[in-house]
C-alpha cells in the first residue's frame, strides 16, 4: 500500500537493522485517517470471506482493528496481555514472546467472544518473527472459529515469521513489506 509505505519513509525511524519506530503515526500517536485507508484496503482484500469478527492483541493493534471493523461491520476482540480481576477463568490463552519488549506474555481471550460461528480476521501492526500472530492463530484454532487470515500493517520479510506462517497455508495480507532496513541505507520495500 503506497500510502503506508510513503508514511513509513517520511516518519519511520530505523534503529539498527531490525527495529522500525513508527510510534508517531501507528502505535503511540495514531493517524486515524491512515487507519481508515488501511481498513478499506483490508476490506477489499478480504471481501467475500464472511469476516464477522476481528481479533487483535493489546495494545498496538486495537486502534487499527477498530477502524477496520467499521469497514467490515463487525466487533473487535483483543487478546489481553495477562489476567486481570475482571476476566473470567473461562478463556483461551497462549504464550507470546515479544520481539519489541523482549519478554513473554500470556495472552487471553474470553471463550464467550470467540465461537465456532465466527469467521475471524486477525489484524496487527507488525509481523516479524511471528510470535504474536502464532499465539492469536492458536487461540482461534482452539475456539473452533474459522481463521480467514491476517491483515498486517508492516511485515519485515527479512525475518522468518511471515514465510513460516504462510507455509502452513495461512493467508496473510501485509500492507507494507520491508525487505531490508538500515539506519544509513534506509528502507527497501518488497513489491
Amino acid at each position: 500500500m503506497k500510502l503506508l509505505e510513503d508514511r513509513i519513509r517520511k516518519d519511520g525511524v530505523v534503529i539498527g537493522t531490525d527495529i522500525l519506530k513508527v510510534d508517531s503515526f501507528l502505535n503511540h500517536q495514531m493517524d486515524v485517517a491512515l487507519f481508515q485507508e488501511m481498513g478499506k484496503e483490508w476490506k477489499r482484500l478480504y471481501e467475500g470471506c464472511g469476516v464477522n469478527k476481528i481479533l487483535t492483541i493489546e495494545a498496538s493493534g486495537i486502534g487499527m482493528a477498530c477502524i477496520a471493523a467499521l469497514e467490515f461491520g463487525c466487533p473487535v476482540v483483543f487478546a489481553k496481555k495477562g489476567k486481570s480481576r475482571n476476566v473470567s477463568d473461562d478463556f483461551y490463552s497462549a504464550k507470546v514472546i515479544s520481539f519489541t519488549h523482549g519478554g513473554t506474555n500470556d495472552i487471553l481471550v474470553s471463550k464467550a467472544y470467540l465461537t465456532p460461528a465466527d469467521r475471524v480476521l486477525i489484524i496487527d501492526d507488525f509481523l516479524a518473527s511471528g510470535e504474536a500472530l502464532n499465539g492469536l492463530i492458536s487461540i482461534v484454532n482452539r475456539s473452533g472459529a474459522v481463521l480467514v487470515g491476517a491483515g498486517i500493517a508492516i511485515e519485515k520479510t527479512f525475518q522468518s515469521g511471515g514465510a513460516e506462517i504462510r507455509s502452513r497455508g495461512i493467508r496473510i495480507e501485509s500492507l507494507a513489506k520491508i525487505r531490508t532496513m538500515d539506519e544509513q541505507a534506509g528502507i527497501e520495500f518488497d513489491d
